[in-house]
């Protein structure tokens, strides 16, 4: 039987396949953020350098390097604990978010700024790299395919 609607193959009794799910969502989604990431950060440090000097572009790529850090160690924890509990991720995520914004800043007041940052490169490398990694990551989940329901055991028991 064909549809009128749409030209293509005639339907048929096969079988469809399924891709399963995704594996490795955590680093897939690692590895892409950091990537779209990257570049976005080289592009506002090629900036910085031309506008204001070295001082500007290490500013911009500190604050864009600081964000990728900071997101992450989420993925790395969604990534190894999502393995061995896959329902205790979310708990974990919530935890180490506290840990990372407790630890960036008590490193941030002790450290403090060194004489060469140049805050508002700081801050446009950082947002750079927030709004990047988040579309990265938005991206890559769209294009994630999570596993809801296990496939039945054998034919028999799928076709009753």
């Amino acid at each position: 039987m064909t549809s009128n609607a749409e030209s293509g193959p005639p339907s048929g009794n096969g079988t469809v396949g399924a891709s399963g799910p995704t594996p490795s969502l955590w680093l897939h989604l690692l590895k892409l953020s950091s990537i779209a990431s990257a570049a976005g950060l080289l592009l506002c440090a090629v900036a910085a350098v031309l506008l204001q000097g070295v001082n500007a572009a290490l500013s911009s790529t500190a604050g864009g390097l600081l964000v990728m850090l900071f997101f992450g160690i989420s993925l790395l924890v969604g990534h190894f604990v999502g393995r061995s509990n896959p329902s205790g991720a979310i708990g974990m995520f919530v935890a180490t978010y506290f840990v990372k914004v407790v630890g960036f800043a008590v490193v941030l007041f002790v450290v403090g700024a060194p004489q060469w940052l140049q805050g508002r490169w700081f801050v446009a490398g950082a947002v750079t790299a927030v709004v990047l990694w988040q579309a990265a990551e938005i991206y890559g989940f769209s294009k994630a395919r999570l596993q809801i329901y296990n496939e039945p055991e054998n034919k028999e028991n799928h076709d009753a």
